[in-house]
């Protein structure tokens, strides 16, 4: 029987955090530093919930559930669990995430020696998909090349940046924090949501094919050594995510005094190393960015490329063609364009994708799936909708006894409503199941 050594295990765990460290997780945790002030562990500790826990948890999910996406969704039938798919790897994929990695590291590796012009971004993005897409051609060697190559040299360079920022912190926190961090209590929530900004809780339920198929690659083929390695490389993942969010946390904290309020992650970040490395701290950037949107855009393209190949018949490569075609045109839209449409989708998205998650982890507890799955998911649904049309900017339509449940004004509120339903459903599943 064939195993992994230790060296093959970091490797893929390696790979499995380079595919998770892509675009929002560098730009987002400096601002939510910074606007947090003195409340900035708080805000980091939201963002670790959202931003290395839900991940980790969704990498588990579908380790225990042995099976992609399309497993974790049987439940709820074909037709919703297809929506459910096609909603997050659109998402993930070729509407926002994939194109934002490619706008941020034109903005943040490539603009300060180009000049952020359309111009300039048509000619990288082109050059940077075209690299994507011969990369996501043959996903069995992502392990090499990712884990083995790539993830090494990007760790070094985010470990002379994390490092830098303990030691030679760029001013100090800010007076008075922003009004949405004002107290722990605010800034916990606010870290919580912005950490739905780096898209990885979504991720980990699609990255899951790239993981197995990088460990049937290495050729093992014992499916309970699959889920044993799966989880192995998302423990490894989730601590490397865990040190980078916590040092730019702390490097945009530490920029209170030295950048305007409301600065942008890119702002923050062009700012800190221009004034600690100098020349030199722009082409370490550039470095940081390139490697860790690259890893990602490779990910996301391979992983929604594999599953449009098999919902609709068409060969894998061609759809890594159209993919990476379709997102360089998208991501001609600019950061600021594709953030701004994203958030309402996200914060829709995300209640629905908890739940999901939350219930891969507990099905074993259940004697019959659906029973539970379809009552939870269909009212995380409802309230993501109506987080949605509230983030969207209507929210004076939603009705008023909403704004009153707990964390309603955080965002939150839903999670009352569908943990009451799991609850409710889970009794009446195994009192049905007794009879």
């Amino acid at each position: 029987m064939t195993t992994l050594k230790t060296r093959d295990i970091f490797a893929l765990g390696f790979m499995t955090f380079a595919l998770f460290l892509g675009a929002g997780n560098i730009i987002f945790p400096p601002s939510v530093g910074l606007a947090a002030g003195e409340f900035q562990w708080s805000a980091a500790l939201g963002f670790l919930l959202t931003g290395v826990g839900l991940p980790l948890l969704g990498v588990v999910a579908l380790a225990r559930v042995g099976g992609g996406l399309d497993t974790l969704t049987s439940p709820i039938g074909k037709v919703a669990g297809t929506l459910m798919g096609l909603s997050i790897y659109l998402t993930i994929g070729p509407f926002f995430a994939t194109p934002r990695t490619a706008t941020v590291s034109f903005e943040v590796g490539m603009a300060p020696f180009t000049g952020n012009t359309p111009q300039a971004l048509l000619i990288f993005t082109i050059a940077y998909f075209a690299l994507v897409m011969v990369l996501s051609l043959f996903p069995g060697k992502l392990m090499d090349n990712i884990g083995k190559i790539i993830t090494p040299a990007l760790i070094v360079v985010l470990a002379i940046l994390g490092i830098a920022a303990f030691v030679a912190p760029a001013g100090e926190i800010v007076a008075t924090p922003a009004a949405e961090y004002a107290s722990a209590g605010k800034a916990l929530a606010q870290g919580f949501l912005q950490g739905y900004q780096t898209m990885d809780a979504l991720a980990s339920l699609v990255f899951g094919i790239i993981i197995v198929a990088a460990i049937k690659a290495a050729g093992v083929t014992d499916t309970r050594l699959h889920t044993r390695y799966t989880i192995y490389a998302g423990l490894i993942a989730a601590t490397g995510l865990g040190l980078v969010y916590v040092s730019l946390v702390y490097l945009g904290g530490m920029s209170g005094t030295v950048v305007e309020a409301g600065a942008s992650g890119v702002n923050i970040l062009n700012h800190y190393v221009d004034s600690t490395f100098g020349t030199a701290g722009i082409f370490l950037l550039a470095a940081v960015i390139l490697l860790a949107c690259l890893t990602t855009g490779v990910g996301l393209v391979s992983s929604c490329s594999a599953y449009f190949s098999e919902l609709l018949g068409i060969p894998y490569r061609t759809v890594v063609v159209i993919m990476s075609v379709f997102s360089a045109a998208v991501a001609n839209q600019g950061l600021a364009q594709l953030i701004a449409v994203a958030v309402p989708v996200l914060v829709g998205i995300y209640p629905v994708a908890m739940a999901l998650i939350a219930l891969g982890l507990m099905s074993k507890l259940f004697r019959h799936k659906a029973r539970v799955f379809i009552p939870v998911m269909g009212v995380a649904l409802v309230f993501g909708i109506v987080d949605a049309i509230k983030a969207a900017g209507f929210g004076s339509i939603i009705p008023a006894v909403l704004d009153s449940l707990p964390g309603s004004a955080l965002g939150l509120g839903w999670l009352l409503p569908v943990t009451a339903v799991l609850v409710v459903a889970t009794v009446a599943d195994r009192a049905r199941a007794a009879h």
